[in-house]
């Protein structure tokens, strides 16, 4: 079972947890560094306007590309994000054996990096899938991707037991061929529920909250069976059999 879950927009470029482990070098870290250059070639403002962010935050992240033709330090993939998958995923205070597990099941989608491993050493940025470049020949950032990420997934999956456990933002979907993904392999995508009375509702935060925390499950147990997910539980979010279907199982907390 090979793993999908999303990046986030927050990252730190602390690169003390990398010394215990090993860098690994992004497969597509060409492909990063050419879109990295495309960005800060573009002025702050500009930067600003394709990134829907701050002129501060654009700022910051020019100087970001810049650092990626310079001799700076590179952080672990799995200790570079710190949006609330990852605040719940808790990477810092996993085992070396854990990562090691993570390293061969764990895929992190990115704008920038395409496909990234735990272990891959990589910079701090920002980018939207949105965003068209130079480099891109006419299409936006999941455009560029779509062919070159699918085949390398499919081929993952297939190369394990055909099973990907989808725990990434559907946003993400979109850096690939989906509908080409859905018919090579099996996709597992557990959803997770507030339920207010009769009605289920996805509550962003929770959602990100059990996807980072259902990883760090999967990891700490060296799980590679699909049903022994099911008894994951999480701040009162439960498996409900009564709800979804094998390939989306639900995971619901009461909201009381």
């Amino acid at each position: 079972m090979q793993i999908l879950l999303a990046s986030a927009k927050t990252m730190s470029d602390d690169t003390k947890l990398s010394s215990k482990i090993n860098l690994s070098e992004p497969m597509f870290r060409l492909e990063a560094e050419i879109l990295a250059r495309d960005m800060f070639q573009y002025s702050v403002d500009s930067i600003a306007e394709m990134l829907k962010c701050s002129r501060m935050i654009a700022s910051l992240n020019k100087l970001r590309f810049m650092d990626f033709f310079n001799d700076v330090e590179k952080t672990a993939a799995i200790f570079s994000y710190k949006g609330q998958a990852y605040k719940h995923l808790k990477a810092d205070s996993m085992s070396i054996d854990d990562l090691k597990f993570a390293q061969n099941h764990l895929w992190i989608t990115s704008f920038l990096y395409g496909l990234l491993r735990p272990f891959d050493g990589i910079l701090p940025y920002r980018m939207e899938g949105n965003v068209e470049l130079p480099s891109a020949e006419g299409k936006n950032i999941f455009g560029f991707w779509k062919n070159r990420l699918t085949d390398k997934l499919i081929g993952m999956i297939k190369a394990d037991d055909g099973i990907l456990l989808h725990l990434a933002t559907e946003e993400y979907q979109h850096l690939f061929d989906w509908k080409r993904l859905s018919n090579e392999v099996r996709i597992v995508q557990p959803l997770f529920y507030v339920k207010s009375g009769d009605k289920l509702k996805i509550q962003a935060v929770w959602a990100k909250t059990c996807r980072g925390a259902m990883t760090r499950f999967i990891i700490e147990n060296r799980i590679t069976n699909l049903s022994d997910i099911l008894s994951f539980c999480y701040e009162g979010f439960h498996f409900d059999s009564k709800f979804g279907d094998q390939n989306y199982p639900h995971f619901i907390k009461s909201d009381i």
